[in-house]
């Protein structure tokens, strides 16, 4: 088995170190002067224990920054870790110098690593200074700004004093704050000509409260070196000592403490001053609350379990060990996470939305954002029912819209009183939101049961779903259903389970149509009333992470389409519509909150049922996982359904931020980006990893590579084969569901996968690229893991590696 790559990056923050990274407005503004004066300054309070460290180095060895540093601060430590001896940007300079250019990771991961040799050695301060300006490239074309932010070390921004080095000044801090970077000082020259430094100095005290310091110019270049020498020896030795320089580093030591001090009581603050959901919080104590610093990518940086109580010394050992660790999002953050934490594409699209519109009500208005997420949503479904997009708040509300479309149109249609109630029909176990009119969609449960107002409107099938079980793909029959349906079948893989349209040729629908034709009968001839259709294609997410055999949801949307005769009233009839893409039976509302937009490979998950919904929600990933937007799409048939001269006919719902310009924007930029990555191949390692089956029975009709995950075929069997804990596991798109025995019961309410989610939790606490692990939740006995649509075959192979630890103990 090949070895698993190294682990992720833990931010760089230790109680004893006090680490600062060094920007420039520019090039040329003096950030190694700046560097020299503050390790000299740091070095007066803590001597032998300060450091410097330049990642990326371009010029002769003769002009290096870690010469100038041993020249002028002999007694502070110095290293650089790559050095091209060209002076030009590290980019070109890295190309053309026939050498290996490191990547990101690899700049990344030594620079933390020399930060913790500091750590470790008792080091109290280290100055992290960068190549050029903020978005100088590193050695492989990303900008400095984007490449070091994983690191999220805290910044003092080295001003320009030059003409136009206001202007620069504000930009480059602009750059990083929206990058998320503290910024906590900004350091210029002083000079008279353009007095930059008064004018920055209340500019940053006005807007941001970040603290400016000035000191004078360096003097002239004298005519020899050795003078030369002398001239700067003398600057550094009387400005290091000046009251402003020490100023900064006594702001910088005050924000460090500052800093930890928050991290450490943000647990008890928050468990006083905040109601979570989904918990209950009399069972919660501190150390439960995941106290996150930071995000970035796949992770989050969050506060190791030892930190919370301050050593009593900066010689303790507790000092020296790391205060952030490294933690894989496992559940993408509710399942919201798609394009990475902190993605700079997607933070401009928001600054870029809120700068140019902040917010405007969007009832009787349309603003660019909107207009083009609209048909960018409606092309992308190629769905040709679906012709109007319904903005909301969340996944939740997306429903309620969906709900009051699809009962509207049927009451119509059929001629129901307002008095006689219409349900819904569904399956068993299903989830559509914490609202009330979403809650009675479904079935009482765990969820709903205690909730005043719970009135479960409706039927919910039970159905047979899909596992791997003993590295078979299996669809698992209910025991009660079997007589119906019959038993259990295996397939080769799970691209052939989802060839329905082979499956149909075969005849296996037949039986689920005629259980399904039958119950409805039963449920007409009891008086029942229904006025759609809702479910989650393929998988029933909060209701335990069930792969529903996706013949069975094709032939509910067949059965129901193929027999208005079921809904309507006794001895009426009606006009039936003859658009074809006019709704029939029932309306049919996909909820692909969780399941769409390539959450499960692909932009809609109703394509794998090969049928078209006359409403669809979608949330979640639909912003990439950056601010909350729904969207509900529906025919144009239900449009016209509160088309009249009557306003209180019209569909009575809205939001106050409606179709929000930062969402929408924010939106627009995430599908394109998934539609562009899902174009370009981006997938294909995941998609390689064993799901494209060589002589599939479905090869001529489904793609196979169309069915497949980001986790490996042969870890979901490998897994699957630990029958004495796994009763069962799936995988499909970023999801992967081990769903484990419990003797006591499965459920909402079952422990059995309480062990192995504390075991990821635990993690590694000795990585060599500090302590990481796995924040993840458990739905009764399934323990659920996701990626995002931008997590790495590295990543993915580090955490399945984990997981198979954890399931063996």
């Amino acid at each position: 088995m090949p070895q698993p790559p190294p682990p992720p990056l833990a931010s760089p923050l230790w109680r004893s170190l006090r680490a600062y990274q060094i920007f420039g407005a520019n090039t040329e503004v003096g950030k190694t002067v700046f560097s020299t004066l503050l390790a000299k300054a740091a070095a007066r309070r803590s001597p032998g224990a300060v450091a410097f460290l330049k990642p990326v180095s371009t010029g002769p060895d003769s002009e290096a920054d870690d010469r100038h540093i041993t020249r002028f601060a002999p007694d502070v430590s110095n290293k650089t870790l790559f050095q091209y001896k060209i002076p030009v940007s590290p980019h070109i300079a890295a190309r053309l110098s026939n050498r290996t250019i490191p990547s990101n990771e690899a700049l990344l991961f030594q620079t933390r690593d020399y930060a913790a040799q500091c750590a470790n050695i008792g080091r109290k301060w280290l100055f992290v200074e960068t190549a050029g300006g903020v978005h100088s490239p590193g050695p492989s074309g990303t900008t400095q700004a984007d490449m070091y932010a994983p690191l999220r070390l805290p910044v003092v921004l080295v001003g320009d004093s030059r003409l136009g080095g206001i202007s620069q000044t504000i930009s480059a801090f602009e750059s990083l704050r929206m990058r998320g970077y503290d910024v906590e000082s900004v350091v210029l020259f002083k000079e008279d000509k353009y007095q930059n430094y008064e004018y920055l100095a209340e500019y940053f005290a006005e807007h941001h409260d970040v603290p400016v310091a000035g000191v004078v110019e360096p003097p002239e270049r004298k005519s020899s070196p050795e003078e030369d020498v002398r001239a700067m020896s003398q600057y550094y030795e009387e400005q290091s000592q000046h009251k402003d320089t020490s100023g900064v580093i006594s702001h910088l030591e005050s924000r460090h403490e500052q800093r930890i001090d928050q991290l450490n009581s943000m647990a008890t603050e928050a468990l006083r001053n905040i109601w979570y959901p989904f918990t209950q919080q009399s069972l919660l104590s501190p150390k439960d609350i995941n106290v996150i610093d930071s995000a970035h990518g796949d992770y989050f940086q969050t506060l190791t379990p030892c930190s919370a109580t301050p050593s009593q010394s900066d010689s303790s050992s507790s000092s020296s060990s790391s205060l952030l660790r490294a933690s894989f999002d496992g559940s993408a953050s509710w399942w919201t996470q798609g394009l990475g934490h902190a993605n700079p594409k997607l933070t401009l699209a928001a600054a870029y939305a809120a700068g140019r519109y902040g917010h405007v009500m969007f009832a009787s208005g349309i603003h660019r954002p909107a207009a083009e997420l609209s048909s960018t949503l409606l092309k992308g479904m190629q769905n040709p029912r679906l012709t109007r997009v319904f903005f909301s708040d969340n996944g939740s509300t997306g429903i309620e819209v969906a709900l009051k479309m699809g009962l509207r149109a049927a009451k119509l249609r059929y001629g129901w009183s307002a008095e006689e109630k219409l349900g819904v029909v569904g399956l068993k176990g299903s989830y559509h939101g914490d609202t009330i009119g979403a809650m009675d969609c479904s079935e009482p449960s765990g969820y709903n049961e205690k909730v005043e107002w719970y009135d479960g409107k409706g039927h919910w099938f039970d159905y047979p779903t899909v596992l791997c079980v003993d590295g078979k793909w299996r669809v698992n029959v209910p025991r009660e259903l079997r007589e119906a349906l019959g038993d259990d079948a295996d397939f080769g893989s799970l691209s052939d389970i989802f060839d329905v349209q082979g499956r149909e040729e075969k005849g296996h629908h037949l039986r689920y149509e005629a259980f399904i034709r039958e119950t409805l009968e039963r449920l007409q001839k009891q008086g029942r009333r229904f006025g759609s259709v809702i479910i989650e294609p393929v998988v029933l997410g909060a209701g335990g992470m069930a792969l529903v055999d996706p013949l069975f949801q094709r032939a509910l949307v067949n059965v129901v389409r193929k027999s208005p005769d079921l809904f309507r009233k006794p001895d009426t009839s009606f006009e039936t519509p003859s658009s074809p893409t006019a709704w029939t039976g029932l309306p049919i509302i996909f909820d692909e909150v969780f399941t769409g937009l390539y959450r499960l490979g692909r932009f809609s998950s109703s394509s794998f049922l090969e049928t078209h919904a006359d409403i669809s929600v979608h949330a979640k990933l639909l912003t990439g996982g950056l601010v909350p937007l729904c969207t509900t799409l529906a025919s144009e048939n239900i449009f016209q359904t509160f088309s009249s001269q009557d306003k209180t006919d019209a569909l009575l719902h809205g939001h106050s931020y409606t179709a929000h310009p930062v969402g929408c924007q924010v939106a627009l930029e995430s599908v394109k980006e998934m539609q562009k990555m899902d174009r370009g191949g981006s997938w294909n390692w995941a998609k390689s990893q064993g799901w494209a089956t060589p002589g599939s029975s479905n090869a001529s009709k489904q793609p196979a590579a169309d069915v497949w995950s980001t986790w490996p075929r042969d870890l979901v069997e490998d897994l699957s084969r630990q029958t004495d804990r796994v009763s069962g596991i799936w995988a499909l798109g970023s999801v992967l569901a081990i769903h484990l025995k419990d003797a006591s019961g499965t459920g909402y309410f079952s422990d059995a996968a309480q062990s192995v989610r504390d075991g990821l939790i635990a993690g590694d606490a000795e990585g060599v690229n500090g302590p990481w692990n796995v924040h993840c939740r458990v739905l009764g006995n399934v323990l659920y893991l996701m990626a995002g649509q931008k997590t790495t075959e590295e990543s993915v192979a580090r955490i399945g590696s984990l997981l198979r630890e954890r399931l063996k103990e």
